[in-house]
């Protein structure tokens, strides 16, 4: 038996949103816009954003200079500077109202109805037949969100999770898919089967799919170095009486170096930073001149950031073009600032105490990260775009530091309005690049290299990377980001204090 009119109205009602979205063609159609305020503009804005062909005659007795000067800028559009006429329907194929004038939006939408025109009226539900969408839009790929007039707040903020997390090179998945469409042939259901086929991991759930995984990875990578670094050294120290002397005569801080390498790689692990600083740090203390624990540190992150790196890009948190914009300056800066640390070696007694004062900032700042002490959010900041200068600092301050390029360049670009996923991966995959370039540097110009050093916080680090990622999750990463905050402060200004003291 079928329900009565009414009650299926009332019934889809009850199940949600009703509404049937379309995408229209506006440099088709004819779009009549009475308003020329800042809701005027703001609607005036959404149609040519989408549409910038669109065909808008715009009736207001008032204009923003905005509204008249993006008007003038698109060849279709038209001002009537006049109060509102009936005839200004005519030819009309829709009519949006953005006026705060409700009198004046009642009777245009009766006006409308009798010559069966959709209308839209800003901030009035009721009187809409159809609503502004918020728009996602990358390339050729387009979504409206619509919250039935419920909330354009939560709709935008939907766009901003969509506009985040959906990535531009989507557009170039689109491209191909065209080019793929072109070239089937055979009946209708034969290109239907061959799309999907061809789509069919961009529906599928994480539990269908064999990703990579990265703790998988890291952790048989892990396994197999340990194995062979074991074998080898049983091997050797059985047939070989002169390792055997030589590993007795091992300088005792290599040992040191170890266990610090493998502490510092799991705090890493727990907070995602501070390898550098605090390796750089105790280097320092121990003696170890600047150019030499630059190269201990860089040394050792070469290993896992081409891990790390390798796997953001399988998992296409990479972006391309930013990862292009980024290297060579950033490759620039890091052997610029590497051959100028190491042609300063002798004069260490003085590059020191400064290279001190930066970790002792980047001690602060890590201390700062872990009380929360921060300012006030600012409104959205404006996507940054002097990449390569960024880069080049970045790389430079790394370099001469020992480290800094992810605090640096990373939270500049997420600050600047990028996407936080693909600066990290980016950042990730050109550290690599960063370490390697560097240590080259470093190990060509410097005479006397600390090796005991270097190979402690290699070993020591390669041993925690497997192992870093679950202790991360049983230890309070505030916890440990305060203490290596103080711990390098204090180291900090131990060395200053030493330098001072000594004039």
């Amino acid at each position: 038996m079928s329900l009565p009119t009414k009650d299926i109205a009332d019934k889809t009602v009850e199940n949600g949103n009703e509404l049937f979205p379309i995408f229209l063609k506006l440099h088709n159609l004819q779009t009549l816009l009475v308003g020329g305020g800042n809701v005027g503009l703001e609607k005036l804005s959404a149609l040519l954003n989408n549409s910038p062909q669109a065909k808008v005659n715009i009736v207001a007795d008032r204009f923003l200079p905005e509204v008249k000067s993006l008007a003038n800028a698109h060849a279709n559009v038209n001002i009537i500077e006049r109060k509102f006429e009936e005839n200004d329907l005519d030819g009309a194929d829709l009519a949006i109202l953005a006026t705060d004038d409700y009198q004046l939006h009642q009777y245009i939408c009766t006006l409308a109805k009798e010559r069966g025109i959709l209308v839209n009226v800003a901030d009035t539900p009721e009187l809409c037949d159809f609503y502004l969408s918020s728009i996602v839009k990358k390339g050729n790929l387009k979504i409206a969100i619509s919250t039935n007039g419920k909330s354009p707040t939560v709709a935008k903020r939907i766009k901003e999770v969509l506009n985040e997390n959906i990535p531009s090179e989507i557009d170039e998945t689109l491209e191909h898919m065209n080019q793929l469409r072109n070239t089937l042939s055979g009946d209708f259901s034969d290109k239907v089967r061959a799309l999907n086929a061809a789509t069919a991991t961009l529906v599928q759930k994480p539990e269908e799919q064999v990703p990579l995984s990265p703790r998988k990875v890291s952790f048989a990578i892990w396994s197999l170095v340990v194995a062979f670094a074991a074998l080898t050294f049983y091997v050797v120290w059985k047939e070989e009486p002169e390792f055997r002397a030589y590993v007795e005569g091992i300088n005792p801080k290599f040992y040191w170096f170890l266990g610090a390498g493998f502490v510092f790689a799991m705090i890493d692990g727990a907070i995602g930073m501070s390898y550098g600083v605090t390796s750089t740090t105790f280097s320092l203390s121990l003696g170890i001149p600047p150019a030499s624990a630059s190269t201990a540190v860089h040394i050792s992150e070469i290993l896992s950031n081409g891990i790390a790196g390798w796997m953001h890009f399988k998992m296409g948190n990479v972006n391309k073009k930013l990862f292009k914009i980024l290297i060579i300056p950033g490759i620039i800066g890091a052997v610029s600032g590497a051959f100028i640390l190491s042609s300063l070696e002798e004069y260490n007694h003085y590059t020191k105490p400064l290279i001190s004062v930066y970790t002792l900032i980047l001690g602060i700042v890590v201390l700062k990260k872990a009380l929360n002490i921060q300012r006030k959010k600012r409104a959205k900041a404006k996507k940054i775009t002097k990449i390569g200068p960024l880069g080049f600092f970045g790389g430079f301050i790394d370099a001469v530091g020992g480290g800094g390029w992810g605090s640096i360049v990373l939270s500049t670009l997420i600050a600047g309005g990028r996407s936080a996923r693909y600066s990290l991966g980016t950042v990730k995959m050109t550290r690599f690049f960063i370490a390697l370039l560097s240590s080259l540097t470093f190990v060509t110009m410097l005479d006397g290299l600390r090796w005991y050093a270097v190979a402690g916080l290699v070993i020591g680090s390669a041993l925690a990377s497997p192992i870093a990622a679950k202790v991360s999750n049983k230890i309070s990463a505030k916890t440990i980001m305060v203490a290596v905050g103080i711990i390098v402060i204090l180291a900090s200004l131990n060395t200053i204090s030493k330098f001072l003291l000594a004039f």
